[in-house]
């Protein structure tokens, strides 16, 4: 018998504030970050400087403590909660002789662990070789590929310019592809819009339970796991409202603050179903200290992808962690718990009051003559409470504006 468990990594983490934003959530943040990677947390190291320091990010002192606490703890690695050039993991390296990533190259390295579907695996594959392509560089003109000409010619290309010329070869692989991808999506968001099919986002910070939602109204099946990133890929589910329509319920990749910018331009495609939506319901998790913080960046970003027309719906979930005293937050946001169903039927409500008005409701007697026309009806629409009566059939009838020419000469009793 062999003991097969795998040994976590043992990691520090380093945070240097300079008032940009609250450095203790972050590095709090971090620690969630470093978990999900599989990562042990053994110590945290702050420090606060007025800007961080160019060659090493921390003060000469502060590195030593970290150099003393590198070999008090054992550790393994350090992750810094912000983004290190290609130098300063040098020298930090040099110093303290443990091996040191940033806050991208973590998420990064999330990321990779969690995309399953082709074009996740694609999408951070490109991440990783925009971040990983300008940190090649640094290394002296020396390595320069040599060029033609009299004095220029020697032995060819130096190892880091082969490294260079395949990523840049592999990236543009990549884009193609993604482009690709991402036309099929643009003309399935075009065909959802030809056929009026109303779509609703469901977007919201990390972990805030999007996926947890979606599997309450659809039974999705999608993985929903207490971690940072649990699911990365859009997941489509039909739901029912209350005023009988049906809509799409897309289940968006989780945000974070200071989310890398490769990362946005990757997941980009994705990100869009948010900007086509009809309506978004913006998830936010009102367990969580820091949700007005985490609830402003979902707000920056969605102004960012150009949804400021589009109408949001927010929505506290995790409700049922709170004292019923604080429920009252705000008239404008519907509490809910995910996870207990409690708030779900006021969400879908308000969803429905939020969904432009491009539908007609009615009462009509179909003659018996006219049975195919509310066959017709019933495809295209909603047709509830039938009666049969001598006359002919008495039905509610709920269809969208564009087909009302069905319903010219049927006998209407009662238009709402």
């Amino acid at each position: 018998m062999f003991d097969t468990e795998i040994k976590k990594a043992r990691v520090i983490l380093v945070c240097v504030d300079t008032g940009e934003y609250d450095a203790k959530s972050s590095l709090e943040e971090l620690a969630e970050l470093a978990k999900t990677a599989g990562a042990d947390v053994v110590a945290q190291l702050l420090q606060k400087r007025p800007t961080v320091d160019n060659a090493t990010c921390l003060g000469a002192g502060r590195l030593n403590d970290l150099k003393e606490l590198c070999q008090k703890e054992d550790a393994d690695q350090v992750i810094f909660d912000c983004e290190l050039t290609a130098s300063q993991v040098r020298n930090i390296e040099r110093i303290i002789d443990t091996h040191t990533i940033d806050r991208t190259t973590l998420i990064l390295d999330i990321f990779a662990q969690r995309a399953t579907t082709r074009e996740g695996r694609l999408q951070v594959e490109l991440a990783q070789y925009q971040y990983r392509l300008p940190r090649l560089a640094g290394m002296g003109v020396a390595l320069s590929r040599l060029g033609g000409g009299i004095g220029t010619r020697g032995p060819g290309e130096t190892k880091l310019e082969t490294d260079k010329r395949h990523i840049r070869a592999r990236i543009h692989t990549l884009t193609k592809e993604l482009e690709e991808i991402e036309g099929r999506r643009t003309l399935s968001r075009s065909r959802r819009k030809k056929d009026n099919v109303l779509v609703c986002a469901i977007v919201g910070y990390t972990n805030a339970g999007k996926s947890t939602l979606l599997n309450a109204l659809t039974n999705a099946g999608v993985l929903a796991e207490d971690k940072l990133f649990a699911t990365l890929e859009t997941t489509s589910r039909k739901v029912l409202l209350p005023n009988d329509k049906e809509i799409l319920m897309v289940d968006t990749v989780g945000l974070i603050s200071r989310l890398p910018h490769n990362l946005i331009e990757a997941f980009k495609s994705t990100l869009e179903e948010a900007a086509s939506a009809d309506v978004i319901v913006h998830l936010c998790d009102a367990s969580d200290p820091d949700c007005r913080q985490k609830t402003a960046v979902t707000i920056d970003l969605l102004k960012d992808l150009g949804c400021e027309s589009i109408p949001t719906v927010t929505v506290f979930n995790k409700c049922d962690k709170l004292e019923e005293s604080l429920l009252d937050i705000d008239n404008d946001v519907v509490c809910i718990s995910a996870k207990t169903g409690f708030g779900i039927d006021k969400m879908l409500k308000r969803i429905a009051d939020s969904l432009p008005d491009n539908t007609f409701s009615g009462r009509f007697l179909f003659s018996y003559d006219e049975a195919s026309i509310l066959a017709k009806v019933r495809s295209l629409g909603s047709v509830r409470d039938e009666q049969y009566t001598p006359e002919g059939i008495a039905a509610d009838v709920t269809l969208d504006k564009r087909y009302l020419q069905l319903l010219k000469g049927v006998k209407s009793i009662e238009v709402r």
